[in-house]
């Protein structure tokens, strides 16, 4: 498909343009998980988990909420 017929498409809204993308091949840049290994002493790991147990999210989403809030007013 040429990009102007694409264009056209979109433009009209009379279809959805999603259908023309192979989306199993998107990526996010700078968003791909990378897997690290932590350790942490048992009494950080117990209060991780009482932390996250009264915010209502898992461990891993814990603490990766508090190093991007860490990371990004660094980055201030």
């Amino acid at each position: 498909m040429k990009a102007s017929e694409f264009d056209k498409i979109f433009d009209e809204g009379k279809e959805d343009v999603l259908q023309h993308f192979d989306l199993s091949k998107a990526r996010r840049p700078n968003l791909e998980a990378k897997r690290v290994n932590v350790d942490f002493p048992d009494w950080m790991v117990r209060s991780l988990d009482r932390e996250a147990r009264r915010v209502g999210v898992t461990r891993q989403a814990l603490i990766k909420l508090w190093l991007a809030e860490r990371l990004e007013k660094k980055a201030l």
